[in-house]
C-alpha cells in the first residue's frame, strides 16, 4: 500500500458554488470582472499559481476566457484583481473575458495550478505553451465549474 499522498489544492468562490450559475456581474452581460476566488490547501513548496478559464461547450471548440500565471501563492484573488502575467484570451484581448455564450447553457472551468517555480513566460504565450510549461513544475491542480446561459 502506498502511503504517499498527492498534494491537494482547493478552489472556490463565494459568488457561486460548484456546478451552479455564475452571476451576471462576472459575464459580458454585466461588469465582466473576474469573481473573487478562494484558494485552500496550497501545497508546501508552491512558488506560484497559474489559472486557466475555459468554456468546452463553445460552438467551435474550447474557448479560452482567461490565462494568468506567475501569481503569488495567496489564498484570495480579489474580484477583478490582476496578479501575475495575463495572456490573450480567445476574444483577442489580454486578461479576463467573462462568460458570453451565444446561446444555451455553457460550462466554465476555472483550473488552478500550484507550481514549484515561476514560469517567466511572455504575455503573448498561448494556452498550449502555458500548459506545456506548467506540466513539469505542477504540484497540484484544482477546478471550479460554473454555468452561464443567455
Amino acid at each position: 500500500m502506498n502511503d504517499i499522498q498527492e498534494p491537494y489544492l482547493m478552489l472556490s468562490s463565494p459568488a457561486f458554488t460548484e456546478g451552479q450559475h455564475i452571476p451576471e456581474k462576472y459575464t459580458c452581460d454585466g461588469e465582466n470582472v473576474s469573481p473573487l476566488l478562494q484558494i485552500g490547501d496550497i501545497p508546501e513548496g508552491t512558488e506560484s499559481l497559474a489559472l486557466i478559464l475555459e468554456d468546452p461547450d463553445a460552438p467551435h471548440g474550447t474557448f479560452t476566457h482567461w490565462l494568468i500565471w506567475d501569481m503569488p501563492p495567496i489564498h484570495t484573488i480579489m474580484e477583478g484583481e490582476k496578479l501575475g502575467t495575463e495572456g490573450k484570451n480567445d476574444f483577442g484581448q489580454m486578461g479576463y473575458g467573462g462568460p458570453c455564450p451565444p446561446n444555451g447553457t455553457h460550462r466554465y472551468y476555472f483550473r488552478l495550478y500550484a507550481l514549484s517555480q515561476k514560469l517567466n513566460l511572455p504575455e503573448n504565450t498561448s494556452k498550449e505553451e502555458l500548459l506545456k510549461a506548467i506540466e513539469p513544475v505542477k504540484l497540484a491542480k484544482a477546478e471550479l465549474m460554473g454555468k452561464y446561459n443567455r
